[in-house]
């Protein structure tokens, strides 16, 4: 039996989400604002919103859009001895993220291989940004989540594996669903509230390791 950790990325392991700190500074609002209000309400899927959201970006301008999510991204506390736990603990970590390779892969750059990471990609070739989708959803899944967290956890996850997840917003609700156990923080409660999911609440990683350590690897 293994432990495995998938872990979101924006406004999860960074305090913010990048993606709409990105769209608010480079984004044309009145074009934005009903994309992200669309993703939020499920009334567009996620892949769909994304997708337009960064088609709202000039190509041109990639390094200026990394140079401002690197200055800007901050790393809840916690997150390294988290890793660190679960290294030495021999638990499968991986980041499952809506975000984008081109920042999200700098960012982790000092902590995690990009093997360890399941994001979407980019391509910048186009006169402005178009968004690949490399871990798109599975058969079993037909909500074009774009990032397919729970096609990711089933083709990592064997029998008797035990499937942690961490989120904090709708692109992990389905995860959720799925998951063995639940740390969740922000819109994420809201939702499992909604829909019973049993949860334990988070603000950075020292919680969810004080929690991991008591009642799910040593129990």
């Amino acid at each position: 039996m293994t432990i495995r950790i998938l872990c979101d990325f924006d406004g999860t392991v960074t305090e913010h989400d990048n993606i709409i700190a990105l769209m608010q500074e480079f984004a044309p609002p009145e074009k934005f604002e009903p994309l992200k209000r669309g993703v939020l309400d499920r009334s567009l899927s996620i892949q769909s919103g994304v997708g337009q959201m960064f088609q709202l970006l000039p190509s041109s301008q990639k390094q200026d859009y990394i140079d401002f999510l690197m200055k800007r991204a901050v790393i809840r506390p916690g997150f390294d001895t988290l890793l660190a736990f679960a290294k030495s603990n021999e638990i499968d970590f991986s980041i499952v993220s809506g975000g984008i390779d081109f920042f999200v892969q700098p960012i982790l750059a000092d902590v995690l291989t990009d093997e360890a990471i399941y994001c979407n990609a980019s391509d910048f070739s186009q006169e402005t940004v178009r968004i690949e989708w490399p871990h798109a959803c599975d058969a079993a899944c037909t909500n074009q989540c774009g990032c397919c967290k729970t096609s990711i956890a089933r083709k990592l996850k064997e029998d008797g594996d035990t499937i942690i997840a961490i989120g904090d917003s709708v692109t992990d609700f389905e995860l959720a669903k799925q998951a063995d156990h639940v740390y969740a923080r922000d819109y994420l409660i809201t939702l499992c509230e909604q829909h019973g999911i049993p949860y334990t609440p988070f603000e950075n990683f020292h919680d969810i390791l004080n929690h991991l350590q008591t009642k799910v690897v040593y129990t």
